[in-house]
């Protein structure tokens, strides 16, 4: 598989993770914690996008 085809790949998986995450905080029905387990995002990125909801 190509390089660029690969960072293409996982772009896609980040954006697709990021849109997952954005739609439980804004459920509110998880923790942040376990936001971040089910879409394997860091908990900074978790908490950046929480924020951004709040603001």
């Amino acid at each position: 598989m190509s390089k660029a085809f690969e960072d293409t790949r996982n772009e896609g998986a980040m954006r697709k993770a990021v849109a997952i995450a954005r739609k439980l905080i804004q459920a509110g029905k998880l923790t942040l914690n376990e936001i971040a387990n089910v879409t394997e995002l860091s908990m900074d990125t978790i908490r950046e996008l929480a924020g951004q909801q709040t603001a």
